[in-house]
């Protein structure tokens, strides 16, 4: 039987028969590949009024006392002015209330996660605020008090009192969203009220340096000012993300709006709702991007991962003994395969939690085994170092376009370096060289050179290392520079010799 005549067959299904052609087979093979897509409803209007209720106006109001300046200076009056006794009273009167006060008034949005009174919005829409003032759809007003908050994913909970449960939505699976999908956002843009705008989902995992935690849904919906802290439903109305912020040069939206993922918000407000703060994991570990040249110097096979520039003393990486110099290629499972997903990773593991680590180390896979801590106070993360002098005798030796120099007292003076450095400084560096583009400058500190990570007090040490590599004809070496930015690794060309 020829081609022609076999896709030319009929088939009979009980009282019916088909006779499928060339054209109805290109239309059969078609029909799966747009099974899954899910087409515009004729109308959101439905979906808008079941989920417009559970959206609500927030309000807040600030004090804001200033401080009497210049331009509120008690006006000199002739003698015996009658205006004299009345700036006399009033300028008297500020000086005791501390200056003249105003009243700082914003408005966002939020929605109800819980009959019972749960609102969730942006940490910035009721940040340093007096008095929070949450108005439902139907223009009932209630006061709002702040049941927890989280500055570094922009997400706060709150709480008011009604006499009747109130119209709640549920968090949805944002994983599941997909770049095309409908979404639909709710908020209070300019003070209007309620207002429905439709989109659809421009791009996920945006990271646009609003935090450590970066991964943002970015939508056409059309997001304004008040918008912040409203939600963005999926087409089951379920909030797949909360309204965190637009791109626009002008303060109106241009088709550039972000939301915080509800996977990423969820967690988050369950912690606030339980105990009013968030405890993240900790891992102690300062890390930088492995870049094309880095992965090389280190011999892996592409450049992922994140690499260890510096440890937190005492730190659970420390603990666990991870090493400067390695790179965190899988945390508990989960593949590193950019260095800023390492920190979300990280933060969503629970404190205390054993993991296994696996890190690029010398050539091969290392698999360590660290307990989390728990992320600490700002002001919890200053670590001590070891003050122990080493022997500095060597100076001035020229290697990879860099003079290079060991530490002493007049350099330490001469480039303010702290006592406890250790390792080679930089003292000049040469104009065009391949370290000169690395923005290696005088002052510098280089502390471990070579793939090996191997530690470093003399320049004569760096030169036998730069040899080395060169006979073994890598093209690259990299070292641990430390600078005013801190400490990261800094891959630099080897030439020929």
């Amino acid at each position: 039987m020829t081609t022609t005549n076999a896709i030319n067959r009929s088939f009979s299904m009980g009282r019916f028969a088909f006779k499928v052609t060339p054209f109805v087979v290109l239309i059969a093979l078609a029909v799966p590949l747009q099974a899954g897509a899910r087409t515009a409803p004729n109308s959101f209007a439905d979906l808008s009024a079941r989920l417009l209720p559970s959206v609500v106006n927030i309000s807040t109001t600030q004090t804001i006392k200033q401080q009497q300046g210049p331009g509120m200076q008690r006006p000199q009056l002739p003698p015996g002015s009658p205006f004299e006794d009345l700036f006399r009273e009033y300028f008297d009167q500020q000086q005791r209330q501390g200056g003249p006060q105003r009243r700082a008034t914003s408005l966002g949005s939020g929605f109800i996660i819980d009959p019972a009174g749960f609102v969730v919005t942006n940490n910035h829409v009721i940040a340093n605020a007096d008095e929070i003032t949450v108005t439902l759809a139907d223009d009932s007003r209630l006061k709002a008090k702040v049941i927890g908050r989280d500055a570094k994913t922009d997400l706060a909970l709150l709480k008011v009192e009604s006499k009747t449960p109130l119209p709640a939505v549920r968090f949805g699976d944002s994983r599941t969203t997909r770049v095309g999908d409908w979404v639909v956002a709710i908020g209070n843009p300019f003070g209007l009220g309620g207002t429905v705008t439709a989109g659809i989902v421009s791009a996920r995992h945006r990271n646009i340096n609003a935090g450590p935690y970066d991964d943002f849904i970015q939508t056409d919906a059309s997001i304004n000012r008040g918008n912040s802290g409203g939600p963005l439903f999926n087409l089951d109305g379920e909030v797949i993300g909360v309204n965190s912020m637009i791109y626009s040069q002008t303060g109106g939206s241009v088709g550039i709006g972000f939301a915080i993922p509800a996977n990423l918000a969820k967690p988050i407000i369950d912690q606030l709702r339980k105990s009013g703060r968030v405890r993240r994991g900790w891992l102690g570990v300062r890390i930088q991007t492995v870049t094309d040249d880095i992965a090389q110097s280190l011999e892996l096979d592409k450049a992922s991962g994140a690499l260890v520039a510096d440890l937190t003393p005492g730190g659970p990486a420390e603990k666990g003994k991870v090493l400067v110099g390695d790179v965190i290629l899988k945390f508990d499972g989960k593949e590193v395969g950019e260095m800023r997903s390492l920190p979300r990773i990280v933060a969503e593991t629970a404190v205390g939690e054993r993991v296994v680590v696996e890190v690029w180390r010398k050539r091969k896979i290392v698999k360590l085994n660290i307990v989390l801590g728990e992320f600490p106070e700002e002001d919890q993360l200053a670590a001590s170092r070891s003050t122990t002098q080493q022997p500095r005798t060597e100076k001035n030796l020229a290697v990879l376009g860099l003079m290079l120099s060991a530490i002493t007292p007049e350099l330490q003076e001469r480039f303010k370096l702290r006592d406890e450095a250790e390792g080679v400084v930089v003292t000049g560096v040469k104009e065009g060289s391949a370290a000169a583009n690395r923005q290696i400058r005088p002052g510098d500190i280089i502390s471990k050179v070579g793939h090996e990570h191997v530690p470093v007090k003399q320049p004569s040490q760096i030169r036998k290392l730069v040899e080395d590599a060169r006979k073994a004809n890598r093209k690259t070496i990299i070292v641990l520079v430390e600078g005013k930015g801190g400490r990261r690794f800094v891959p630099i060309k080897i030439n020929k010799g």
